[in-house]
């Protein structure tokens, strides 16, 4: 924002800027935790501040048998954490694990500044990033479910007024009147969403005859690189964690007349929140109907497996099955030739079905393309239907159920070369009167 001085229209212009959060990063892994993991967590949790605007300070890491009830990290720690906290100038503390209502409270007193877990940081961030109004609803649906529980801690400067039989103070009853409210907002966002999906339904139902792929994986794996390379399209892209939530659907060319609808959408994380994945649930929706799920993989993280698993576990949270999916391996021209070998040949040995790409080198989707147009032939085979011209019902389900590539009528039939769904091909050849004709191998 900028406003003038009263110095006259002459004067200089003062732009006003949102203070920046200095930030105090608390990791709290298990005894047993690879000290290389642990390193690899702070680095993502120092990443989620960044793309939050926050500016990290300092560090802090005490490795627990089991979190502490009070305070999750011990006393001696916490106290130690307050006196980093103070030399460090930081107005934020951020947890790298989920804290319980009464942990955030008391470490807020004990530390004497607030105090944030990571999923409190996501939430955060997917607020800042959604851009469409779906996003917004579905974020905002998420934060209202996580901040129910919290309350009473929002309450606690009203703890002196106490509460009971005919003696409730305003505290408990601002409390039970901003969990109504929250609830009938709850109750709305759904009905929203519900009709966004309903509406989303449709649609996908009109895209049913196209080859439709959705890509999924790990935030800032680069997948709204890989389809803008691959549409054209002005998609919006950065080096940011969640840098996208919308999911996008572009038309993609595949040669010889192919084409394919690929879908981007909203990438994972570890320990991504529940109730993020409940909300989103209806866009990743996506994925659950493509005809093939493309798993794209950051190869050059240090630490893609785990980024891998952590992909796999949100789809099978969301029952969304990989059977059959691809492994895409991109970013490969920040690997040297070893290590991209070394790569292919561990890759090879886990998963048959991968590629490797590259945005940034020329020709670096191709391998992409070419799986993709095989993939599409081999569940899209170019048949010729011969139906007759008085079976309109059957007509009309080619039309609504196949890609017509071509129609010639000849005498008393209607001669479709077309794409079909080898889902359909049984009931397709059961027809009476109805000829199919392959034109290509399945």
């Amino acid at each position: 924002m900028e406003i003038r001085s009263w110095g006259g229209p002459t004067a200089d212009l003062i732009e006003i800027q949102q203070p920046v959060e200095r930030a105090v990063l608390v990791g709290a892994p298990r005894a047993d935790e690879p000290e290389a993991l642990v390193d690899e967590h702070l680095e993502e949790l120092e990443r989620l501040a960044d793309t939050a605007g926050a500016e990290v300070v300092g560090t802090l890491i005490q490795r627990l048998d089991a979190p502490h009830p009070a305070l999750y990290i011990g006393r001696g720690k916490a106290e130690e954490l307050r006196l980093l906290a103070d030399q460090a100038d930081a107005s934020l503390v951020i947890f790298d694990e989920d804290l319980s209502p009464a942990q955030g409270s008391a470490l807020e007193k004990a530390l004497g500044r607030r105090v944030m877990d990571r999923t409190e940081l996501i939430l955060d961030i997917f607020a800042l990033r959604a851009r469409t109004a779906e996003a917004s609803l579905q974020v905002e649906l998420a934060q209202l479910q996580y901040l129910r529980s919290r309350l009473k801690r929002m309450w606690t400067h009203l703890s002196r007024i106490q509460g009971g039989i005919g003696m409730r103070g305003p505290g408990e009853t601002q409390l039970e009147t901003d969990r109504r409210m929250m609830d009938r907002r709850i109750s709305r966002l759904r009905q929203e969403l519900e009709h966004i999906a309903r509406s989303r339904d449709t649609r996908r139902r009109g895209r049913r005859a196209e080859f439709r792929v959705a890509l999924v994986g790990y935030t800032n794996a680069g997948k709204s690189s890989i389809l803008r390379a691959l549409s054209g399209a002005d998609l919006f892209v950065e080096d940011r964690l969640f840098a996208t939530l919308d999911s996008a659907t572009r038309a993609v060319d595949l040669d010889a007349g192919y084409r394919a609808l690929v879908t981007d959408t909203v990438g994972f994380i570890r320990k991504l929140p529940h109730h993020l994945v409940a909300s989103f649930r209806a866009t990743l929706e996506e994925a659950r109907e493509a005809d093939l799920l493309v798993h794209v993989v950051d190869a050059s993280a240090p630490g893609w497996d785990h980024q891998v698993e952590a992909v796999q576990q949100v789809l099978a949270d969301l029952e969304i099955p990989e059977t059959g999916s691809l492994m895409v391996f991109n970013k490969t021209d920040q690997l040297t030739h070893v290590e991209e070998e070394a790569l292919r040949g561990r890759v090879s040995v886990e998963w048959s079905e991968n590629v490797f790409t590259s945005v940034i080198e020329p020709g670096g989707l191709d391998p992409l393309k070419r799986e993709l147009l095989h993939r599409l032939r081999k569940l899209r085979p170019t048949v010729l239907l011969e139906i007759p011209v008085t079976d309109g019902k059957s007509l009309s389900e080619a039309y609504q159920d196949a890609e017509v590539i071509e129609r010639v009528d000849q005498d008393m039939k209607v001669i479709l070369r077309a794409r079909v769904p080898v889902a359909t091909l049984g009931r397709w050849r059961r027809k009476p009167g109805v000829v199919v004709q392959y034109l290509e191998s399945e």
